[in-house]
């Protein structure tokens, strides 16, 4: 991977035991009257062939992308179908099945759902957090650059809720590098 590409340059692709959302694909040939969708073309730029040679690849952008891993043997126009491993992460590879379900039938496509607008924000917040706190900077200097200067000069620094914001975001922040990044592939579920 090219290091001088911005990450909203490169596609990455995690496996289907690190990421729920990604849809497995395997060769429909059961019943020939059921109805299936046909395995995608496959786009080098968007695409990365596994050492057992299953391909992974993105379908459309951004928020409205879905990953895929077409497991060995596939070809593009074959006929699939959609593995659901039932285990605790079954209800995120189920949502990632109808999105990909309503991508093939051009129906309204929603964004993955696994993060929030609230929590992309805060993630933002905590990488700009990191970012200062890396560069030395005080709390109340990371606290100043998030929330405005005249936001944080409002109450008094030693008792501000912000103080306590800012401390808890570049905590956060340490702990999402360290490794706990990958729980955002995972949906906090209430059962």
């Amino acid at each position: 991977m090219d290091p001088g590409l911005s990450a909203k340059d490169v596609t990455v692709f995690w496996s289907p035991e690190t990421d729920p959302g990604t849809v497995i694909l395997g060769a429909w040939q059961a019943i020939s009257t059921v109805d299936s969708i046909v395995a995608p073309a496959i786009d080098a730029e968007t695409s990365h062939t596994d050492s057992d040679g299953g391909v992974s690849l993105t379908l459309g952008r951004g928020l409205l992308s879905i990953h895929v891993l077409l497991l060995p043997g596939i070809a593009p126009g074959q006929r699939v179908i959609a593995l659901l491993p039932l285990g605790t992460d079954g209800l995120d590879r189920i949502e990632a099945i109808a999105r990909l379900w309503r991508m093939a039938h051009s129906l309204r496509l929603l964004p993955d759902a696994r993060i929030t607008v609230q929590q992309r924000r805060r993630l933002r917040r905590m990488l700009q957090a990191v970012d200062g706190h890396s560069e030395g900077a005080s709390y109340r200097q990371i606290a100043e650059a998030i929330y405005g200067q005249s936001r944080v000069s409002e109450t008094p620094w030693k008792t501000s809720a912000l103080r306590d914001a800012t401390i808890d975001l570049v905590k956060d922040g340490l702990a999402l590098i360290a490794g706990d990044y990958r729980s955002l592939l995972k949906r906090r579920r209430r059962l």
